[in-house]
């Protein structure tokens, strides 16, 4: 026996990590890892301000929502950078695990944008004016029936949890991917020349 992780859990692994073979320029890679950063500061935030000793709770709330305003002006761009022509290169082959793979990707745009949209409804629903560092911007409507109110929040919180952990599912198959198959998936979105010369060194995933 080689000791190889078989097939399956390679290929697995790869629809985690969204690999699709596509390779990204440095400011799609640039944008890609603002997005992890700024979806990290944001759960963070989030659960900091629910913790039995919280000082500060009104500083981090309208921290989480201006790094919230950010992280969906970042990922308009994100999406825009990726429809533009010329920017990133597919894969010359696309079989069913690239095609997943972008699937994952697709998720987690969705996730994003919808979770987006669901903080600044949750915050308008309440009649509260949402704060981009400083700067308000008021409810453009009425504000929600409590139990309206309530249930975008719970939506809002339940897409919170899928996203972070969907993104440290796709971190950790990446992380099995250099550290184990030792393959160029990851290194393929990291920023600078050293890590385009690795990718361009290190050999493929076979499925």
């Amino acid at each position: 026996m080689s000791g190889r992780p078989s097939s399956g859990l390679v290929a697995a692994t790869r629809i985690a990590a969204g690999d699709d073979r596509t390779r990204y320029d440095g400011v799609a890679r640039t944008l890609h890892w603002l997005t992890a950063l700024l979806v990290l500061v944001q759960f963070g935030l989030a659960e900091a301000w629910d913790l039995p000793a919280r000082p500060g709770k009104h500083l981090m709330i309208v921290a989480h929502m201006s790094f919230g305003i950010l992280l969906a002006l970042v990922l308009a761009a994100r999406i825009a950078w990726r429809l533009m022509p010329g920017h990133q290169m597919p894969a010359a082959v696309a079989g069913w695990v690239e095609r997943a793979s972008k699937a994952v990707h697709y998720l987690l745009y969705a996730l994003l944008v919808v979770q987006a949209v669901l903080g600044f409804v949750l915050r308008w629903s309440g009649n509260e004016a949402m704060s981009f560092f400083g700067l308000l911007i008021p409810p453009p409507f009425a504000p929600f029936p409590k139990p309206a109110h309530h249930l975008i929040g719970a939506a809002h919180n339940c897409i919170g949890w899928t996203i972070v952990i969907l993104a440290a599912g796709h971190a950790l198959a990446a992380l099995f991917h250099h550290f184990v198959l030792h393959d160029d998936v990851l290194w393929r979105m990291l920023p600078g020349r050293r890590a385009r010369r690795e990718a361009v060194r290190a050999p493929k995933t076979p499925i």
